[in-house]
């Protein structure tokens, strides 16, 4: 017993705390105790009914060992692994339900479980310590204090966090206090308030709009408070600006009690009114975005922007993170403390939907962190009609938190003070460690997914529980005045008030004749007008400084003195500098001069997206690392003082995502140019909800301006069906109404005024640009200086070399079919041909088309040819826009993948394509 004795005198937190560290990484510490810790293992297993057998371990030495561990010291280490159990495993076993016990799990937390008994109940031990209770408490009180601070109204799961750091601030948090809150007064009269306004809007919109739609909050009303307790405390910590994003459950009720929308302006929208921008169709009450500015009780001023949103759940989280990272690089010198991000999730979406995982990734990520954001589960417990069960195969819908070790709060929604404090809990942990938190806000849905649905249908026996059960307001009512901090009549006449103002606003919600659009980020787009199809068509002023445009040459082919590089990057910028001089430069020289333009001109430029650093045909060389350190070099960055940032970064391997972040970006940041480039084209695919939803149609429903580019590589090589299209004719198809530019360019110089278009306009439109592959290095894809200095974007090239008398054959064409063509053409010397290129293909010039086509008095024959098979490309969009015209189609033929995996069988078909058009 000897051996051991020197136990009883070592400070019990300490051990807990080596143990700990034992636990996690065993051989990092001291081999004697971790040969210790190994026996009390051995002998806990006994007590648990675990297996006695370990391959690592002697067990008769341990055995020997542990038998001679003094009986207080062995019961010490229980006691600990009681504590840790609690830690581990309390969530598992609170009163975070509010309508339903739904888990049984076993084992439990009794002390048999642990070599306890109840005998040892009013034994002191020095464990106590461990919890801040001080040492010689008895068990009674240590289990009393855990019961309290991990099986209450909150669940806390953050054992599985290897940050030792973070753990001990966590316990220390939670320590305070026993985990509950400590509300003023005047707090608690707070809570009540939001409380109130939360329930009698839902009230007062259930019995005046019957019927209507308007995913009630009912069931989570504590969601308003603890919004506005998460607001308020981060504006003490120093958070200047919030962007929220959310989806309808609780949308309206957010808007008007949050973000002070008029309720008047909300009754107007339940009546269906007409809105008065003529432009624009609008979009449903429930997807409105709104920006306002706020100010918390202590005298603090907050903006606040609640992006819009498609019904397309969890969509907007990447687009809410692009909003603040932009708003933390620009107007907080790249603080990401002073801008929160608050995304509100459903139990079902968030679970369910992957993109949840694809911006949870991003969470530590150079190129798209923002410092932590605060999720805030509205958990209904069903997902439309599909119960829990069925809707995911985690014990919880948050335990996607667990990828990025975040901590996880599971509060029970009628505990208001709980929610408070668990709200309070988030706010402090991020503005501490700059990361992600969870709060699942477990509640209930009072009706069906919407207000004309019957829950009963699918959960007669859940919905029998709801229809008797008290809402959160009234629940905290009668705490409140148990408490005796407010009496029944002061709160009677607060509601009678409330509930005048809505009458108010209801009767002047009538007199309003249209609707009004309240515009998203005024402030960032003062200056962008809103422009038609007409107006997009009107050159722009592209040129540039041929001396500047030299200069900036210059400094993007020169190797920076002191650094060594590989000798292929060393080739390279040689290799430029001579197309410079020879005037031949390629697409990649276009882009790059481009770029450089727009950073002289003081704005910046961000780039982002799978492998585009060095560009996925290795054509860019965005970045550059030198040979020893792996430095990373961008030339660009260094041109002048006083230029624009460029910034590049390679993406998490995700399209959806990383779209939706740059789309995000681009809506906060309209003076710089934002680019995402697919590693395919037809890898855009994966981001269709946000091409669909944003990108295509966010200025007819909210409004909003974008100039977002998008860089999608395209074209017929026989690379097979996977890395042939873009998928033009999808792009197309959601072409209108002047919404966005699709170009397909074949020459360096309409790359490079495209690009500078799209900062240079007084307004902002989304550009989609096919971008070549194969014409990367094309030795006819060049440009001279003088034709990106002085020339501007051409929409429509006409053949140069063609003699009209001669013409009978025009043939309209894009992309890099056109030098398929060209080739074939110049093998016949057709001269009777005339090959136009359509470089923009939306909005089509239709005006510079007929000048071109007056020119061919003597064609007989009109051709549209397209490498694309028939049923895609441009063919159907051709014909539809010009349906007056004579055109005839030369294509393959239509298929149902895009391109044939044999490369024999897509030359067969690509040259047939190019042969009947020279028939």
């Amino acid at each position: 017993m000897e051996r051991f004795s020197f136990l009883n005198a070592i400070h019990s937190e300490y051990i807990a705390e080596l143990y700990e560290q034992y636990q996690k990484y065993p051989d990092s510490i001291e081999p004697s105790w971790k040969a210790f810790f190994q026996g009390f293992d051995f002998g806990s297993m006994s007590y648990n009914g675990q297996s006695l057998t370990d391959g690592n371990t002697n067990s008769n030495q341990v055995a020997q060992g542990t038998n001679q561990i003094p009986e207080k010291v062995q019961k010490e280490f229980k006691v600990i692994n009681l504590i840790d159990a609690y830690r581990t495993r309390g969530h598992l076993f609170t009163k975070t339900n509010p309508v339903r016990e739904r888990r049984q799990h076993a084992p439990t937390l009794d002390l048999q479980n642990f070599g306890l008994s109840d005998a040892d109940l009013d034994e002191t031990f020095d464990a106590g310590e461990i919890l801040g209770i001080g040492g010689s408490t008895t068990l009674r009180n240590i289990i009393d204090h855990l019961k309290n601070m991990y099986c209450d109204s909150i669940g806390v799961e953050y054992m599985y966090i290897r940050d030792p750091e973070k753990n001990k601030w966590i316990q220390n948090w939670l320590n305070a206090n026993l985990n509950h809150p400590k509300l003023s007064v005047e707090e608690k009269e707070r809570v009540l308030l939001k409380l109130n306004e939360a329930v009698a809007f839902e009230n007062f919109l259930h019995t005046k709009f019957v019927g209507q739609k308007r995913f009630s909050l009912e069931g989570n009303e504590s969601l308003i408070p603890a919004l506005d307790a998460l607001i308020n405390r981060s504006a003490d910590a120093g958070v200047e600006e919030v962007v929220l994003g959310m989806a309808h459950r609780g949308r309206l009720n957010v808007l008007a009690n949050i973000f002070k929308k008029s309720y008047s302006q909300i009754f107007s929208e339940f009546e269906g009114k007409e809105f008065e921008e003529d432009l624009f169709a609008g979009d449903v009450k429930y997807h409105l975005g709104s920006t306002t500015e706020v100010t918390t009780p202590s005298g603090k001023k907050v903006k606040m922007n609640l992006a819009p949103n498609p019904s397309h759940l969890e969509t907007v989280d990447a687009v809410v993170e692009g909003i603040a990272r932009a708003k933390a690089d620009n107007d907080y010198a790249k603080d990401y403390s002073r801008v929160l991000p608050i995304l509100i999730h459903g139990d079902a979406a968030v679970a369910g939907q992957g993109i949840v995982y694809e911006v949870v990734q991003m969470m530590n990520l150079d190129g798209y962190k923002t410092g932590g954001t605060i999720h805030i589960v509205v958990n209904n417990q069903v997902g439309f009609t599909t119960n829990y069960l069925d809707a995911r195969s985690s014990i919880y819908c948050t335990d996607i938190a667990k990828v990025n070790l975040s901590p996880v709060l599971h509060v029970n929604a009628d505990d208001a003070e709980a929610v408070i404090h668990a709200l309070h809990f988030a706010a402090d942990y991020r503005m501490r460690f700059g990361e992600d938190v969870f709060i699942d806000l477990l509640g209930y849905r009072k009706y069906g997914h919407n207000e004309g649905d019957e829950p009963r249908f699918t959960q007669p026996k859940l919905y029998s529980i709801i229809a008797k059960h008290p809402n959160p307001r009234e629940i905290y009512k009668q705490h409140l005045i148990k408490e005796g901090v407010i009496g029944d009549s002061i709160l009677a006449e607060k509601e009678k008030e409330f509930k005048a103002l809505l009458d108010k606003n209801f009767d002047e919600a009538k007199t309003i004749e249209k609707n009004k659009l309240t515009p998203f980020m005024p402030e960032e787009w003062e200056g962008y007008e809103l422009v038609s199809e007409a107006e997009m068509l009107e050159p722009v002023d592209t040129s540039y400084s041929l001396d500047e445009l030299k200069a900036i040459a210059e400094k993007i082919t020169s190797v920076p003195e002191g650094k060594k590089f590989i000798k292929k990057i060393e080739r390279l910028l040689d290799q430029r500098k001579q197309m410079v001089a020879d005037e031949k430069l390629d697409w990649a020289m276009g882009e790059l001069l481009a770029y450089g333009t727009i950073l002289n001109e003081g704005n910046s430029v961000r780039l982002s997206g799978e492998d585009v650093e060095r560009g996925t045909f290795s054509h860019r060389h965005a970045v550059i690392k030198t040979e020893d350190s792996e430095e990373e070099v961008i030339l660009l960055n260094h041109l002048k003082d006083g230029q624009g940032e460029y910034t590049v970064f390679n993406s998490l391997l995700s399209e959806y995502a990383v779209l939706g972040f740059d789309y995000g970006f681009a809506m906060a940041t309209p003076s710089a140019l934002t680019l995402w480039e697919a590693q395919f084209g037809d890898f855009a695919n994966g981001a269709q909800i946000l091409i669909d939803q944003y990108l295509s149609a966010a200025e007819d429903k909210w409004k909003i301006q974008n100039g977002l580019v998008m860089l999608l590589p395209h074209g017929y090589e026989g690379q097979g069906a996977e890395h042939s299209s873009a998928r033009l004719e999808r792009f197309l198809q959601l072409s209108a109404q002047g919404n966005m530019f699709i170009v397909n360019c074949t020459t360096p110089a309409n790359f490079f005024h495209v690009l500078r278009r799209q900062i240079k306009a007084k307004y902002r439109k989304p550009l989609v640009v096919f971008t070549p592959k194969s014409l990367l290095r094309h030795p006819l894809v060049t440009s001279t200086m003088d034709e990106l200095a002085n020339g501007q974007f051409q929409p429509i090239i006409d053949d140069a070399t063609a003699d009209p008398a001669k013409v009978e054959k025009v043939v309209f064409c894009q992309g890099k079919f056109y030098y398929d063509l060209l080739k074939k053409k110049e093998e016949l010397n057709a001269e009777n041909v005339a090959l136009i290129r359509l470089e923009q293909i939306y909005p089509l010039d239709r005006a510079k088309i007929n000048s071109i086509l007056e020119k061919y008095t003597n064609r007989k024959q009109l051709i549209w040819a397209q490498e694309e098979p028939e049923n895609m490309g441009a063919w159907t969009f051709i014909l539809r826009k010009m349906r007056e015209l004579p055109f005839e189609l030369v294509s393959p033929a239509e298929s149902a993948s895009t391109a044939p995996g044999s490369h024999k069988s897509f030359e067969i078909k690509h040259n047939r394509a190019i042969n009947k058009v020279f028939e």
